[in-house]
């Protein structure tokens, strides 16, 4: 254990003293809408600690028509470096999942496999689907039983890089929900595609070795000083890029003059990350998989929780370079990955960028005249401290989930969001099966930036508009695994 490890919180906090307390093909095809069936199975021995499945213990594949995606929950071990092994859940033996291509509107139809002892399911997180497949029980989605199977079907969009990962709650436990390696990429291929880029990388960045830890002190611009009575905070021991720590995994390769895409994904369940590559700018072309009115280029990334950024990074400095956090003690504990030009060879060089406050408006376009919206959600977001030992609760005015009231609307309208964060946190909202465009973020009007997921620094306020364009039950919530599962959900209802 590191002296001094990092916490959670979407923050970059210092422990002062801690407690260790306690994871196919695709075709398209004719479709049925939502959960097409469930199919139980025998049942496989599994172990407390997550332990890889041989292969005569899998459930024998399903009678009829194949499934154009097939998903196995279940129990993987991997090594993120030489003799240091994480085990986990995944998904088909693989952390992160498998890279999923899907063509937008073009139905699939896809098997989730569980070969667990516990309920699961599979949020595909960006799309605009149904909420028979969307994977949120709060929202209606049938989950899949221990040692069953379900078929689901949807037509995936929009264009753009998504990913899927499980909303199943964690609760207490650092072994569930996004503590485990249940994510991957969808990316979404779009009708055209002016491709101008060479080739492209995805790169899913996730922390492990997780642990409860008690006092913290803040070295971070996005969040402010934690109350004396805070709650439990999670740490880590472990970084990776694609499963693998700095140094330990196949470098990017990479030539002189060619523009990568890079497709990030932050896969955390509780930190932000912010990612640089010396000597190289990283021209911003989409957030949350979809494309900006205004690309940029900017020195570092900062991506929070749930949030994707694409960028094109064109290669004109070579040698061999440490592409990762910001954060020195991160990045030596394996949060990097190495970036090697062809014909250069060495250790890979880090130089530190500086590190501007990121701005979503930079990216955005002139607001122009902004129509009143149809109605608006005023929504005060603050934390109840868990005190010593204890976890702390998240209110939306004034309520916790399953309390909290549901956010009403009527189809084909457009509503304006207020995000008031009056906690020390920073939090990455979600807004499930619908996107929303960036109105005004810090008191700056903006226009243009779509996105489903923002990050709202502490004592802050974000607006953000979006039309109820997508019947049925649609989940609100912070993104950090922590605060959804101590009551920082809500729903919004079709009337």
């Amino acid at each position: 254990m590191k002296v001094r490890p990092k916490v959670s919180g979407e923050n970059r906090r210092r422990f002062l003293s801690t407690a260790a307390l306690a994871a196919g093909g695709l075709g398209a095809r004719a479709v049925l809408p939502g959960v097409l069936d469930a199919l139980p199975y025998q049942k496989a021995s599994e172990s407390k600690t997550p332990e890889p499945k041989a292969p005569e213990q899998r459930a024998p594949e399903p009678k009829g028509p194949k499934a154009d995606v097939t998903l196995r929950i279940a129990p993987v071990s991997f090594e993120i470096a030489p003799g240091r092994t994480i085990r986990t859940y995944g998904y088909n033996g693989q952390v992160p999942g498998p890279v999923l291509r899907m063509k937008e509107g073009a139905p699939v139809v896809v098997d989730v496999v569980n070969e667990t002892d516990h309920e699961e399911t599979v949020h595909w997180h960006g799309q605009m689907i149904s909420v028979e497949a969307d994977g949120s029980t709060e929202e209606g989605t049938p989950a899949v039983p221990p040692h069953s199977r379900r078929r689901y079907g949807f037509t995936p969009r929009p264009a753009g890089a998504r990913w899927y990962h499980t909303h199943a709650a964690a609760g207490k436990s650092l072994q569930r929900g996004l503590y485990t390696g249940q994510f991957g990429f969808v990316y979404v291929e779009p009708a055209s595609d002016p491709g101008r880029y060479d080739r492209e990388v995805f790169l899913a960045m996730h922390q492990w070795e997780p642990f409860y830890a008690a006092s913290m002190d803040e070295d971070d611009e996005d969040s402010a000083p934690a109350p004396p009575d805070n709650g439990l905070e999670v740490g880590y021991k472990a970084f990776a890029f694609n499963g693998k720590s700095l140094g330990h995994g196949e470098p990017v390769r990479v030539r002189e003059g060619e523009r990568v895409l890079f497709h990030f994904l932050n896969a955390s369940a509780t930190e932000t990350v912010r990612v640089g590559l010396p000597a190289h700018q990283f021209e911003v072309i989409a957030l949350d998989g979809n494309h900006v009115p205004n690309p940029q280029k900017v020195a570092t990334l900062h991506i929070a929780v749930a949030e994707r950024v694409d960028a094109v990074v064109t290669m004109n400095s070579p040698g061999v370079w440490t592409l990762g956090t910001l954060d020195d003690d991160d990045r030596k504990d394996g949060f990097g990955v190495v970036v090697e030009y062809a014909g250069r060879q060495g250790a890979p060089q880090w130089i530190k960028p500086a590190k501007p406050a990121w701005d979503y408006t930079l990216f955005g376009g002139e607001p122009g005249h902004v129509a009143s919206p149809d109605g608006t959600f005023d929504l005060i977001l603050k934390k109840i401290p868990g005190g010593h030992g204890g976890f702390n609760r998240w209110t939306i005015n004034g309520k916790s989930w399953p309390d909290t009231d549901p956010l009403r609307v009527e189809a084909g309208r457009r509503y304006r969001m207020i995000f008031r964060n009056q906690s020390d946190d920073a939090h990455p909202l979600h807004l499930h099966r619908h996107s929303f465009e960036l109105t005004k973020v810090y008191g700056k009007p903006t226009a243009g930036v779509l996105k489903d997921t923002v990050v709202v620094n502490a004592n802050k306020t974000v607006e953000v508009d979006f039309t109820a364009d997508n019947p049925g039950n649609t989940l609100f919530h912070c993104h950090q695994q922590l605060h959804m599962d101590f009551g920082f959900m809500a729903l919004l209802k079709y009337t």
